[in-house]
């Protein structure tokens, strides 16, 4: 086991990792820019290690001083969470070279799953559902619009260097679909520094359903049982929850069977997700494989009993695991909390946190850390914190997550508690009636 664990995050990722590090009595290290000095993981970590100023390409996103910080402090392994360089080969690879474990995927299974398109094919490979689409990436404007008349329209053009939604056209006919080739490339040369496309057919009334997987050296793979993530806007998700109230026990036990061959067709070490979409048929179609925690995690845990940050530093210690599956004994919700202001389109509310207070009860963990006085920087993800209930039942869990919000206080900085408070009243999501296109008809009151 790991004497000694850097992690190369910050915020409310880097204190959960702490937190399962002291109980597993192992060091901690946090890195920090300037910006984050008066961070709580910053505080609570064993040793701490200014990496640069505010600006993540100098500092969190910076490899060299990371690197630097580790060498210097002695530290063995590097956790790098979620975000900044936890799917980066290259990151990865250099953890190796340095004789330093990088507790996420190895730098071949990073490569293999990031580019969507080599993704793909390695999934149908492995006998994975896929959506039916080009085979591989598109060649030119005539290639785009000859494979978009062979799959039928609508169809969706994505980057295969994409996510957060950059670099992605849905198109309904020809003429949109020229339109979105020349537009997407560009995005996606902008954003990614590589502008190859590749299609889908799109799916029409889609649930965005992923399954937890860990994996171990050894090729055991298990599945965690699902997590509903359909709550999202502009590809961002807003609220997850476990079980999906969509999934049936037989399309649960198929979906967790296909992300068990999508992990083992890459030789998958570590926990991770892989995401499908779900039609309203309940067909499901791979859609991408996640090599890192989720900010999600949280839920399955809840409703597992399990410490899912636990079980990937064990597996990246070389322990081996037991290959059984598992399923929810419970309902768990999850809300984000961000700085923004859900009545002026989800604007970032950055400043002081003047006034703070959180739920408690029984069936409600935060995932936070900020505090009163406490500064939202703009530098940074706008998210505050995760507010999670688990009960008996998704009843149970909505009036839980109901009385949460209403205790939760955080002044000085718009939050998005309001947005969160009506979606709890929310008719349809209260019957679970709801699909990825849920947040384009939601209004504000």
């Amino acid at each position: 086991m790991f004497k000694k664990i850097l992690i190369a995050n910050r915020g409310e990722i880097a204190l959960r990792i702490i937190r399962t590090c002291k109980e597993m009595e192992i060091k901690t290290v946090a890195v920090y820019s300037s910006a984050d000095a008066d961070s709580l993981h910053v505080r609570f970590a064993d040793e701490a290690v200014c990496i640069g100023p505010a600006s993540s390409a100098e500092s969190y996103l910076k490899i060299p001083n990371i690197i630097a910080a580790a060498e210097i402090t002695n530290a063995d392994a590097i956790h790098p969470g979620y975000g900044f360089l936890s799917e980066n080969a290259g990151f990865s690879r250099i953890c190796q070279e340095h004789n330093i474990k990088f507790i996420g995927a190895l730098p071949e299974q990073i490569e293999g799953m990031g580019d969507k398109a080599n993704a793909k094919a390695t999934m149908l490979k492995a006998k994975v559902p896929c959506v039916p689409g080009s085979k591989g990436l598109l060649k030119n404007l005539a290639d785009c619009l000859k494979t978009a008349e062979k799959i039928g329209y609508p169809i969706m053009l994505k980057a295969t260097a994409g996510g957060g939604g950059k670099g992605m056209r849905l198109c309904w006919n020809a003429e949109e679909c020229e339109d979105g080739w020349h537009s997407a490339r560009a995005e996606s040369a902008a954003a990614f520094g590589n502008d190859g496309m590749y299609m889908e057919k799109f799916i029409e009334e889609p649930r965005h359903i992923e399954i937890q997987i860990a994996a171990d050296q050894f090729g055991t793979v298990c599945h965690l049982s699902e997590r509903d993530c359909s709550i999202q806007r502009r590809h961002q998700k807003l609220v997850e929850e476990t079980p999906s109230p969509f999934i049936t026990d037989k399309l649960r036990k198929s979906m967790g069977d296909a992300a068990k061959k999508a992990a083992l067709a890459v030789n998958y070490e570590g926990v991770g997700t892989v995401e499908f979409l779900v039609d309203k048929h309940r067909k499901f179609y791979f859609m991408e494989m996640n090599t890192r925690i989720q900010v999600e995690h949280t839920i399955t845990e809840e409703v597992i009993n399990r410490d899912l940050v636990k079980e990937q530093i064990r597996i990246a210690s070389g322990e081996k695991i037991s290959g059984k599956d598992y399923f929810p004994q419970a309902y768990s919700i999850q809300c984000r909390i961000n700085a923004e202001d859900p009545h002026n389109n989800f604007m970032p509310s950055p400043g002081k946190i003047t006034s703070y207070h959180s739920p408690g009860g029984h069936g409600i963990r935060i995932d936070t850390h900020v505090y009163a006085n406490y500064m939202i920087s703009p530098h940074y993800d706008s998210m505050m914190s995760k507010l999670i209930t688990v009960a008996q039942t998704r009843e149970e869990a909505i009036t839980k997550m109901k009385r949460a919000l209403d205790e939760y206080i955080i002044e000085g900085v718009k939050t998005t508690i309001p947005f969160h408070q009506q979606l709890m009243e929310d008719e349809k999501f209260n019957e679970g009636n709801f699909t990825t296109d849920f947040m384009n008809t939601f209004e504000m009151k």
